[in-house]
């Protein structure tokens, strides 16, 4: 990769008018990244907007913007603002890496397929995003006839009244092409890469949490125990030292990269600015935590402690989760306690013989003893659930857990049921006929 580190060292752009050499090609790369690291994307409304629509136990909204409180109150329609800027951005991002795809004949032969694997990571992770959020879950079943999203897999570089106007592919077929994409990443990156770069095995966990959801839980074990193994990661000495990094830290398999052109205000959207408190960080305070998420704990776990009071913009007391308390900083989108997690709980619910040298029960207890909390003498799947809980809360997993292990009770409603589902934006609909739109929302 020395030499697409070289290439790469440019700024990154997202016209896709004049794309002639290697370095527009690599520029462009970068400007997928960027997309990435918006806050429609990883930078805030991936993550924030399941916390939102699986809120009991675990935050409250005390904002004033209408549009998120409708999502924590499952109240959203059809000209949702932020269905509207997640679809939007997601789809930059799939036209931006599309093009990388179709121009990268122009690269150097020698860095072609790791160009390749970091467009096809940017595209399946983005694919996995959009279907999660407007689809139903996998495994509500009926995935070959079930909605999922638009795939589109060339690059759009001026209107095609046919070619632009796509139907809505099945939830199978969106997972089929999600697992083609990072199979083929995971085959092509390297081991290492520069911080917010993908790698081999951030495709690999990223394939981890596709097979969780898809309840394919000898591949889910599969693809975290080589994460696990690799050995290019390791739990930091604290729970404290995974957040609010300058850097990646031990544990970060992929994260993003907040400058400050990112996050950068109060008046912004972003993680950091809902998340922080008015008082002691200067972000908005909007989202505070549930008193219910501490019943989870008990005795000595510092997880329960990572918290702080404060109170938000509009002057409401409460309590903060210092996960995302600092702008600037790196927000971990994979780490490796997530995949010791998800290998314990895929070998446990697969059965047989572990994949992997470690059993389940040693694999929670894994996580729970770096955090001082008392190690399990014995576990079950529901023991899983709740650990993701305690270790993952406020980093955008919960919702997508209850709906994987159909829950019927996600802020009492049932996993499949449509309101947990975004809208199709209307204005999408407006100019596409082929579009049907979401059950609940006409």
């Amino acid at each position: 990769m020395a030499g697409c580190n070289k290439a790469l060292n440019v700024e990154p752009q997202n016209n896709v008018t004049e794309v002639k050499t290697a370095a527009d090609v690599t520029a462009l790369l970068f400007g997928g990244y960027k997309l990435l690291q918006n806050p429609s994307a990883f930078g805030e409304q991936y993550i924030l907007m399941p916390d939102l629509l699986a809120k009991e136990d675990q935050v409250i909204w005390t904002g004033t913007f209408t549009t998120y409180r409708q999502i924590a109150d499952k109240t959203q329609d059809k000209t949702s603002s932020v269905a509207t800027s997640i679809w939007e951005n997601s789809y930059s991002i799939i036209n931006t890496v599309n093009t990388v795809l179709d121009k990268i004949d122009v690269v150097d032969a020698s860095d072609q397929a790791a160009i390749a694997g970091e467009a096809k990571f940017i595209r399946g992770i983005t694919y996995f995003e959009l279907v999660n959020f407007f689809g139903q879950p996998y495994s509500a079943g009926n995935v070959e006839s079930n909605l999922g999203v638009p795939l589109v897999l060339t690059p759009s570089y001026s209107y095609d009244p046919v070619k632009d106007k796509p139907s809505r592919a099945s939830i199978g077929a969106v997972y089929q092409q999600v697992i083609a994409d990072l199979t083929d990443a995971a085959n092509d990156l390297p081991e290492f890469n520069s911080d917010g770069r993908a790698t081999r095995y951030a495709a690999e966990a990223f394939l981890s949490r596709v097979y969780m959801q898809m309840q394919d839980y000898e591949n889910a074990a599969t693809m975290a125990n080589a994460v696990i193994e690799s050995g290019n990661y390791s739990l930091n000495a604290n729970f404290a030292q995974a957040f609010n990094n300058a850097a990646n830290s031990s544990e970060d398999i992929f994260g993003i990269q907040q400058t400050s052109q990112s996050n950068a205000g109060t008046s912004n959207n972003g993680l950091t600015t809902f998340y922080a408190d008015y008082g002691t960080y200067g972000g908005r305070g909007d989202v505070q935590i549930d008193p219910g998420y501490f019943d989870y704990f008990s005795g000595t776990d510092v997880r329960q402690d990572f918290v702080y009071n404060g109170y938000s913009i509009n002057g409401r007391d409460g309590i903060y989760t210092l996960k995302w308390a600092e702008f600037y900083r790196v927000i971990p989108v994979v780490r490796l306690a997530e995949m010791y997690l998800t290998r314990g709980e895929a070998n446990l619910r697969k059965g047989g013989a572990p994949i992997g040298p470690a059993t389940p029960l040693e694999d929670i207890n894994t996580v729970r003893e770096r955090s001082n909390a008392a190690p399990l003498n014995s576990v079950t799947a529901d023991d899983f659930v709740d650990e993701r809980f305690r270790e993952l809360g406020f980093e955008g997993d919960r919702l997508w857990t209850l709906k994987r292990v159909q829950s019927t009770d996600i802020d009492g409603l049932d996993y499949d049921a449509d309101i947990l589902v975004l809208p199709i934006p209307q204005r999408e609909i407006d100019v596409n006929s082929n579009l049907i739109q979401n059950d609940g929302y006409n």
